[in-house]
């Protein structure tokens, strides 16, 4: 299963318990964050693309650390 989520200007695939670098996100560190524009979304068999977002759809997530330079 993934999905193709927009933040940021950017697109990205995403999986379930993968890990992923974005940018711009003024969240506290340990703070659950969900993703609302999620253009598709796949689970092998069946795929629903967005027009040009999935209503109702999200990708919950956990911010696990900060990686501003400080």
């Amino acid at each position: 299963m993934f999905a193709i989520i927009k933040t940021g200007g950017k697109q990205y695939r995403v999986s379930p318990g993968e890990k992923l670098k974005i940018e711009k996100i003024e969240i506290e560190t340990g703070s659950n964050f969900s993703f609302d524009k999620v253009l598709l979304i796949a689970d092998g068999q069946n795929i629903n693309i967005g027009s040009p977002y999935l209503a109702g759809a999200r990708v919950e997530s956990k911010i696990l650390r900060d990686g501003k330079d400080k």
